[in-house]
């Protein structure tokens, strides 16, 4: 699929990781109306948030699969989901978990709790969804087409942002019939690539 094919409206849009990067593009295009599950966590192993959503998110964040794996800047805790292998760094500040307690988590819980249950409906109600996704390689992402396939009531698309030492925007155009997958340069990623987001997300709108 190509970039063009995608354009158009959507009910929602959300972000499936693997880190921040998305969901702040997302916000900064005006595309980002709402929190996504996995908007502000790591998720580093695609197959492992395809397993997430296979699984409608059972067991996700439980407090006994959590543990404190370092710190996430001077004010957060990093914490590991260890059955999904996903990383929160900006639920648990330390000021709320001192020595490493997690004694905010039914507030922290609280909030993925209603996050997943907003996503849950979406799919359900959603008659065209948009999934954004940095970092991923074909067969990962074709199997998580075929998960989003069993959970998406109606119509959807994933647009898939790999980096790489390219110039410019480099359009893949795997075989996979609702993907679009893109390579952007990898040289710095974070704000670098500003331009190239705007001009990738231009024709894509909130309904």
């Amino acid at each position: 699929m190509r970039l063009a094919e995608l354009e158009g409206k959507y009910d929602s849009i959300f972000s499936l990781g693997d880190l921040c990067l998305a969901s702040i593009q997302l916000e900064k295009n005006n595309l980002r109306l709402f929190s996504g599950v996995l908007d502000w966590v790591g998720s580093p192993q695609l197959p492992e948030v395809s397993r997430l959503l296979m699984n409608r998110f059972t067991g996700f964040m439980e407090l006994e699969n959590l543990r404190v794996v370092g710190d996430a800047g001077a004010d957060m805790l990093l914490v590991s989901d260890e059955y999904y292998h996903i990383f929160s760094n900006h639920d648990f500040s330390k000021v709320l978990n001192p020595n490493n307690n997690l004694f905010d988590y039914p507030n922290v819980k609280q909030k993925f709790d209603r996050r997943i249950q907003r996503f849950l409906e979406k799919m359900e109600n959603s008659e065209r969804i948009l999934f954004v996704r940095t970092e991923g390689n074909l067969q990962e992402v074709y199997d998580l087409q075929m998960v989003l396939a069993g959970l998406v009531k109606h119509d959807f698309r994933i647009l898939v942002i790999n980096h790489a030492p390219v110039d410019g925007i480099v359009e893949l155009n795997w075989p996979i019939e609702k993907v679009c997958a893109v390579q952007f340069p990898d040289g710095e990623k974070w704000a670098g690539n500003d331009e190239l987001w705007k001009t990738m997300l231009k024709g894509i709108h909130h309904l």
